[in-house]
């Protein structure tokens, strides 16, 4: 049985980014960029004013005289339709171009407007004043944005302005669910004898989408190896096929036989840890633009799948889009209150985060064991117990796995 860090490991040694692909602004959220991006025009591509007022010459309110013609109105969206003249001034709104000859903008607090001409009662209207000069931000064929960062919304909308209604990425990896059990049924039915609703696949897509990747749930499979097979061989398509259940050592625990059938190559079956030590881990064939589905059959009850997602599948993600982590964001806090453990594999025991004076520390929630999801829905993550027989006096230090 392995540790839980050989298992990772082993995990990791056969995840690589995936290959870029084109993909339009609506899905690249998040994802790593995989191109140099150029500016087809500057930005502004315009002389552009920065308040509502008035476009002036600087030259012009130099002595004392700070009356001035009113000139044409220019609104956003409309180009002026010819120079400013001497001792003129047009009227111009946020974002409008600045006429010809115009070399300042005058804020319409720090003005008056009389009968056709404009008073200007602010003083040392300077040159450059309230308005961005073409190409201040960006000039033409100008790099914008170069491989290896990750998209967010700023860059998603720089993307927009220079043109770009889609771009080469690192793609968000493709997850698929697959439930297993005879004893399912979907949430929206009543569970008959000896029946329980099918919690994980919501549980699971909810993990996935938070991890930054695309999520399909297929129906649950039934523990018969040809219904079993369909679906599975269904999940082999994807970047990574979830599989909950069936991965124990039960007479209807079918998941790893069925994948082997499949051309699944087994890596690993079960972990040194509590709760999740049944978890299942291999590598489809290789397709046909892409390696092998990276296959993780993760335990029936919902708090092991939980576990298992946050210290194998997570990572594994991370690693197909080429984002950077290494692993799970392992904390270190201190505990709120004395606790004894005793346990043949590090126990992840639910946990919340509480302010305690200096800082916040651990608190130990009550709980049922694996299947204790409403525990674990008010827990912050996990408090990583290690083996042994330990007794644990407050303030003293352990690690942590957030939810988050």
């Amino acid at each position: 049985m392995l540790t839980v860090e050989a298992a990772q490991r082993a995990v990791m040694e056969r995840v690589g980014p995936l290959p870029l692909r084109s993909r339009p602004l609506g899905e690249v959220f998040g994802c790593v960029l995989g191109e140099d991006v150029l500016a087809d025009l500057d930005q502004p591509p315009f002389d552009k004013s920065q308040v509502d007022g008035f476009a002036v010459r600087a030259a012009d309110l130099r002595g004392d005289d700070r009356w001035l013609m009113l000139g044409e109105e220019i609104a956003a969206g409309r180009p002026p339709t010819r120079p400013l003249g001497p001792r003129e001034a047009a009227a111009i709104m946020t974002g409008a171009p600045l006429p010809p000859g115009a070399d300042a903008v005058v804020m319409i607090e720090k003005t008056q407007r009389v009968e056709g001409r404009v008073l200007v009662a602010a003083e040392g209207v300077r040159p450059g004043q309230n308005y961005l000069a073409r190409g201040r931000e960006i000039r033409a064929g100008e790099a914008v944005l170069r491989p290896g960062g990750r998209l967010n919304a700023a860059a998603i909308g720089l993307l927009a302005s220079v043109g770009r209604t889609e771009v080469v990425v690192v793609p968000r990896p493709r997850v698929v669910v697959v439930p297993t059990g005879d004893e399912l049924v979907e949430p929206d039915r009543v569970p008959g004898p000896g029946q329980i609703r099918n919690s994980n696949a919501a549980m699971l897509r909810a993990l996935v989408l938070g991890g930054g990747a695309d999520a399909e749930a297929l129906p649950i499979a039934p523990d018969e190896p040809g219904p079993l097979a369909e679906v599975l061989g269904r999940g082999l398509a994807a970047d990574v096929l979830l599989i909950t259940g069936g991965v124990s050592a039960g007479t209807r625990d079918l998941v790893p036989g069925t994948l082997e059938r499949l051309g699944v190559a087994p890596v690993f079956h079960k972990v040194r840890l509590r709760p999740g030590k049944p978890l299942w881990f291999g590598v489809g064939p290789p397709r046909s633009e892409a390696p092998g589905a990276l296959v993780f059959g993760l335990p029936g009850n919902p708090v092991s799948g939980i576990v298992g997602f946050l210290l194998f599948v997570r990572p594994a993600l991370d690693a197909l889009a080429a984002r950077t982590g290494g692993g799970p964001p392992i904390t270190a806090h201190r505990l709120l209150r004395p606790c004894s453990h005793v346990g043949d594999r590090p126990t992840y025991h639910p946990a919340r985060l509480v302010e305690a004076g200096d800082g916040p520390a651990l608190e130990l929630l009550d709980w049922a064991g694996s299947s204790d999801l409403r525990t674990v829905a008010g827990a912050d993550g996990f408090a990583i117990l290690p083996e042994g027989e330990h007794t644990f006096e407050p303030g003293e230090i352990v690690n942590f796995l957030p939810l988050g």
